[in-house]
């Protein structure tokens, strides 16, 4: 194959690629089929209307998406006290392909802390979360933009066992988990949660959501003020001044939401 045309098929490959992930992180699990041709149409009757009650679809709804519900925990779990509850957890088919728990990390009465989706390769290997690519990327969020310690801060995912080759968690894997990151939170008891990417986001909002379009915006999970934001790896896929602006901007309303009062 010729040299320049070589090239121009992987700029070509690489930039779907970053266009499938961006609408991967906006939510859309499938492409719409193409629109058919003005002769296809016109060969093809015409159907009948769909019954008034079917045309609009109400919005699923994640399992296990009952915000509200008291927790299971008490008023004041301890960490270990959840950890020891998740054991050498096999609930679900995370645990056939896992290396190690990854169960949580950081201060144990911080006032602020970041949820995310789930463990990826270096997380799986050391039983840390968010300490690969993407979590040295949050590191230096954390101590360069936010000037604080990252011990400072509790940071955790939905899911505790790595999805194989990183995939978005499924949503009965999460609705597992759920009761283990409902007791980090009532045993942290932070001021602020910032949910990492949309995974996150949706589980703690309790439905479906756009990061782009809950980013930015006050929310509330059990009380406690929730503040959505971009995933880390997002940011390294898409390093662009916007981008950044978003993250820092959000992570600034956090850190100050902390301080209030």
């Amino acid at each position: 194959m010729d040299r320049a045309l070589s090239g121009e098929l992987r700029r070509v490959v690489a930039a779907a690629r970053g266009w499938l992930e961006e609408l991967h992180e906006e939510g859309l699990e499938s492409l719409p089929e193409a629109a058919p041709s003005p002769r296809a149409v016109a060969a093809k009757p015409a159907a009948l209307p769909p019954p008034a009650a079917s045309v609009r679809e109400p919005q699923r709804a994640l399992p296990d998406a009952g915000r509200d519900a008291p927790p299971a925990w008490g008023d004041a779990p301890t960490l270990e006290a959840v950890r020891e509850a998740l054991g050498e957890c096999t609930r679900c088919g995370l645990s056939a392909t896992r290396n190690r728990i990854v169960f949580g990390d950081g201060k144990a009465d911080a006032d602020l802390m970041f949820v995310g989706e789930g463990p990826g390769a270096e997380e799986d290997r050391r039983g840390l979360p968010f300490v690969g690519r993407a979590g040295e990327l949050l590191t230096s969020m954390i101590e360069k933009g936010m000037g604080i310690s990252r011990s400072e801060v509790y940071i955790c995912n939905i899911v505790k066992c790595r999805p194989p080759e990183n995939r978005t968690p499924h949503p009965e894997e999460a609705a597992t988990c759920r009761p283990f990151l409902d007791g980090q939170i009532a045993a942290v008891r932070p001021r602020v949660i910032v949910a990492l990417g949309r995974p996150a986001a949706s589980l703690l909002l309790g439905r479906d959501v756009s990061i782009s379009k809950v980013r930015g915006i006050w929310h509330e999970y059990r009380g406690i003020p929730l503040m959505p934001t971009y995933h880390p790896a997002y940011v390294l896929r898409q390093y662009t001044p916007e981008v950044r602006r978003a993250v820092w901007s959000d992570l600034k309303a956090a850190l100050a939401r902390t301080r209030e009062g």
